[in-house]
């Protein structure tokens, strides 16, 4: 199955890859855009919410970044379930998806601000975080994600879900928000896709859902994930 063709219906100025020069790419932000109290609130909450992750010269050429994949037909349709059993579900799950790999200066620019998360996080939080996997995540107009979790509690070695939003000029009746739901299954938190916000959230702890979107949505999904030991008391402590 093909990504559908973007036709002229779908697509609104945020979203046309206008002709500009190449953005400023910049690897560092200012210690002050870092929320003060994050990894308190993530400690606390199981989610934490980081507006103005990253400049936006950056953030702007990993939008151009994931269009540019959607027109050449370099995105592939989502999978859900797990090893074998995997398989494309349209009606749980309907981005498109590319395996970030340090290509291009922005992703690398986004890949050193996630791994100096993962040394913050590892140090006091979830010990063992050893890698980042991330990719993009582009839904098409009308399309959703049904509610889960991003890791069961066996079997799987993610442990902190974070997600990059890269939409401009995002409104409320665009839908599209990250829902977070309770553990009753009572949606407590809704999250607007704007462009530069960081949301983190524990990966076996935090139920949530992409409601409908009516515009192409744009997101880099990213898992730190601890080591898969194939001796599951590897880890225990000796008396």
């Amino acid at each position: 199955m093909n990504l559908p063709v973007p036709g002229p219906e779908w697509l609104d100025p945020a979203e046309r890859l206008p002709a500009r020069a190449p953005a400023v790419i910049e690897s560092r932000v200012p210690e002050a855009c870092e929320p003060e109290g994050w990894l308190d609130t993530l400690m606390r909450d199981q989610r934490c919410v980081w507006p103005d992750f990253l400049p936006a010269g950056t953030v702007d050429a990993l939008h151009d970044e994931v269009y540019a994949l959607r027109d050449a037909a370099q995105l592939a349709q989502a999978r859900i379930g797990r090893g074998g059993e995997r398989h494309r579900d349209r009606a749980t799950r309907g981005d498109w998806i590319h395996w970030l790999d340090g290509a291009s200066p922005a992703q690398q620019a986004f890949m050193e601000r996630l791994d100096a998360i993962r040394l913050q996080v590892g140090r006091t939080l979830i010990p063992g975080l050893f890698e980042t996997e991330s990719h993009f995540a582009l839904y098409p107009p009308g399309t959703h994600y049904a509610r889960h979790v991003d890791a069961f509690q066996a079997g799987n070695c993610r442990r902190l879900s974070l997600v990059f939003y890269l939409n401009r000029d995002w409104h409320e009746r665009d839908g599209g928000q990250l829902a977070i739901y309770d553990d009753a299954g009572r949606e407590c938190q809704r999250i607007q896709p704007t462009a530069g916000t960081l949301v983190m959230f524990l990966s076996q702890a935090v139920p949530h859902a992409v409601l409908p979107t009516r515009r192409w949505r744009a997101s880099i999904a990213s898992w730190m994930r601890v080591r898969e030991l194939a001796n599951p008391l590897a880890g225990l402590d000796r008396f």
